[in-house]
């Protein structure tokens, strides 16, 4: 079955580590300190190569893991930057936070780029600490952790005409009779499990992508027959082909069908321009009863094209039609889908809770953060970390909520024994 979604976990590199060093030279007994930068954590960053057409190679790689960034280096030294992850995406690839739903990126573009998650920076060495009353600090930072995220890419053909019809109507046996497509066609419904995309040349001046779209049935619109996986790909598109099956045994209810599972799908689809063609017009009983189907359409208002798929039959007037109606000025404009920004908290902001264990623990993106990237084993480092603590407001918060010497308190994986 075609895969057009796919969940994958990212996650970006570590910075690296800062490291404490002093200089040490003959005849030198006190050198300074030289503890160089870590390196930047690798960035997972998402790519349009419009040579890809499918999300099927995220089946195989659900978890992506850019490297952590190098650590510093004496002599101040600053490590390597790890080099970043690039995912190749087709164009239509629409990206989504899996968690929160919110639109991250919709990628059309050859070329155009999405940051997904963003690698830590270096932590600084202890030369970047020296001043002029501590000379010789042994302070120094660990790298900045990476970001992860889960994320949902989806991905909609990018298609200048649809073709749409109940199943069997003929929508691939057009698409490879107009274009180089090779659909997989076979005379039982639901042939195609899968979008098919092909480009149609008629002249030198003229050429239309199409996209072939599995044929839709009732309740296509709520997942039935695969609707829903399907129904985003022709919502790009600015012009349908609605090929109706000549043979069916109801084609005006068939052509309703189709048209209420668009709208009940997305009401711009319903708005957009369609071209009507009754398909299989080769076979004498299509020929037969095509003055009755003209007869019922024109009172829908609608002068349908009569056509052949297998024959060829109009197809390059049938072509002619639609280039046509893309040339004219769209009277609805669809409006894309734009991307959901919503405030960052405030990466400063905490919260303190009381374990059931009576220890304490202190949640925050700063605060985690900040534990993170300290040497716990440098007393200069701890001190440090304990000024954070004040200047954030958590060492009044704990006092105030009723802290007592010897009480534990929890930064993320981190244990510390309060005192005052």
């Amino acid at each position: 079955m075609f895969l057009d979604e796919a969940k994958i976990h990212v996650i970006s590199g570590k910075g690296g580590d800062g490291i404490v060093h002093f200089r040490r030279e003959k005849y030198v007994p006190r050198g300074g300190p030289d503890g160089g930068d870590g390196g930047r954590g690798g960035d997972v960053i998402l790519e349009v190569d419009p040579r890809r057409n499918t999300l099927t190679a995220f089946r195989r790689r659900r978890l992506v893991r850019a490297k952590d960034g190098a650590r510093g280096g004496g002599g101040n030294r600053t490590g390597a930057s790890a080099e970043d992850v690039v995912l190749r995406v087709p164009p239509g690839t629409i990206v989504r936070d899996a968690e929160s739903g919110d639109l991250l990126g919709d990628l059309v573009e050859a070329g155009q780029r999405l940051t997904l998650a963003r690698g830590g920076r270096g932590g600084r060495g202890n030369a970047r600490f020296a001043t002029a009353s501590n000379q010789a600090p042994r302070l120094a930072e660990r790298g900045e952790p990476g970001e992860q995220r889960h994320v949902l890419l989806e991905l909609r053909l990018l298609a200048d005409v649809g073709i749409v019809g109940v199943p069997n109507a003929g929508k691939s046996t057009l698409l490879s009779a107009v274009t180089n497509a090779r659909p997989k066609i076979a005379d039982y419904p639901f042939t195609t499990l899968e979008p098919n995309l092909g480009v149609a040349e008629l002249d030198d001046d003229h050429t239309i992508v199409l996209a072939d779209i599995p044929g839709l049935i009732e309740g296509a619109h709520s997942g039935a027959g695969l609707g829903t996986r399907f129904l985003r790909h022709i919502q790009r598109t600015r012009v349908l082909i609605h090929l109706i099956d000549g043979m069916g045994e109801d084609p005006i209810a068939d052509y309703s069908q189709v048209n209420a599972e668009l709208a009940l799908f997305d009401q711009r689809l319903a708005e957009v321009p369609q071209i009507v063609a009754i398909n299989k017009i080769d076979l004498p009983e299509v020929e037969q009863r095509l003055p009755e189907l003209r007869a019922a359409f024109k009172r829908l208002d609608i002068d349908p094209l009569a056509i052949s798929a297998v024959a060829r039959s109009n197809l390059r007037q049938l072509l002619y039609a639609a280039i046509e109606t893309l040339q004219q000025p769209a009277e609805i404009a669809q409006e894309p889908e734009l991307p959901v920004y919503r405030p960052e908290p405030d990466p400063s902001a905490f919260v303190i809770e009381r374990e059931p264990d009576a220890s304490w623990r202190i949640r925050g993106k700063a605060i985690e953060r900040a534990a993170a990237m300290t040497y716990w084993e440098y007393d200069e480092a701890v001190v440090r970390f304990q000024r954070m603590l004040e200047r954030l407001g958590i060492d009044q918060a704990l006092r105030d909520a009723g802290i007592e010497p010897g009480d534990t308190v929890r930064v993320d994986e981190y244990e510390l024994e309060w005192r005052d």
